[in-house]
């Protein structure tokens, strides 16, 4: 799976072009993690980016509770690339974990060249924060 094949798994992502897909996609970088290695890590300035998973799973814990796993089509660090806040968890590939990574830096350049994502982006956090 490709990166533009897997941000179309997400619904954050699913108003965009082909073209803008495409252009979007070619900002993100792919990474394979080994089951047990920590991708971000609750309470630290652990990377700004976002990631999309293409393959395998991970493990979400917070205060060392877990409260999610997450597979295929899943996404995580929107809230750290937005406010570029410490991680609010720690996600742990739990399988060999393909994902596609983009810094908040690239992603923001991105949004502001398509406000349509950003308004579907507030909307998710929005949905986040609500109990």
């Amino acid at each position: 799976m490709d990166a533009a094949e897997a941000l179309e798994q997400v619904p954050l992502f699913s108003d965009l072009s082909d073209k803008q897909l495409k252009k979007l996609a070619g900002r993100f970088r792919e990474r394979t993690l080994e089951p047990g290695m920590p991708i971000v890590q609750e309470g630290t300035m652990s990377g700004v980016g976002f990631f999309v998973v293409a393959d395998g799973t991970a493990e979400v814990t917070v205060d060392g509770k877990q409260v999610a796993t997450l597979g295929a089509g899943d996404h995580f660090g929107e809230l750290a690339m937005i406010a570029g806040n410490e991680r609010a968890a720690t996600v742990t590939a739990t399988s060999e974990l393909h994902c596609f990574e983009i810094p908040f830096w690239d992603f923001r350049e991105f949004a502001h060249d398509n406000p349509d994502v950003t308004w579907k982006l507030l909307e998710h956090v929005v949905n986040l924060l609500q109990p």
